[in-house]
């Protein structure tokens, strides 16, 4: 495969990735569907980190535009393109990692829920076989918001799974970015 049709792989597969890591980390501001919670600021730290909508989003969706030009012909799709695309990679990796390393803190530490009368992260200093990851009957200590343990381990899951995916896909097109600056793009030039 070319250097130039490998990044425009890379740059398409990367788009729904960015969706769906903005879109978890727009949903994890609001529990149970309900706008209150945010408002009156109960919303689990490594929410308000962003790493979704940032890192995830942002900073990977930046390099995946300009992936998908260095794929094309013109301009972009020369030596000098390809070069450029190692440096927009990085931040790629960089984004990708930021949410990564968010998602798994906010999985690590557990939600913020409401406990009998106070609001606290029960989980975040239990480890070994009372983790809340390996057993469930802990669950049951945040009484509010409704599921909001499970809301968080399938909103946290997806956006480390996706961060994971986005941190290959531009560490590929690091790697392809130098391809392409030392052998060239294999685009043929329309006379």
């Amino acid at each position: 495969m070319c250097t130039g049709k490998c990044s425009r792989f890379i740059a398409v597969a990367l788009y729904p990735l960015v969706v769906i890591s903005i879109i978890c980390n727009i949903v994890l501001f609001f529990p149970d569907g309900d706008v209150t919670y945010a408002k009156d600021g109960h919303i689990t730290e490594e929410v308000k980190y962003m790493g979704g909508l940032i890192g995830g989003g942002v900073m990977v969706l930046l390099p995946a535009l300009y992936i998908h030009l260095t794929g094309k012909q013109g301009c972009c799709g020369n030596r000098c393109g390809m070069f450029l695309s190692i440096a927009f990679a990085a931040v790629g990796v960089a984004g990708g990692l930021y949410s990564l390393i968010v998602a798994a803190l906010g999985l690590q530490n557990g939600p913020l829920c409401k406990t009998v009368l106070i609001w606290t992260t029960p989980f975040k200093e239990l480890t070994g076989d009372n983790n809340y990851l390996k057993n469930d009957k802990l669950w049951s200590l945040c009484t509010e918001p409704k599921n909001i343990v499970q809301f968080n381990l399938g909103l946290f899951g997806t956006l480390l799974a996706t961060s994971c995916l986005q941190v290959i896909l531009c560490a590929i097109q690091m790697i392809n970015g130098l391809f392409g600056c030392l052998c060239g793009t294999c685009n043929k030039e329309v006379l």
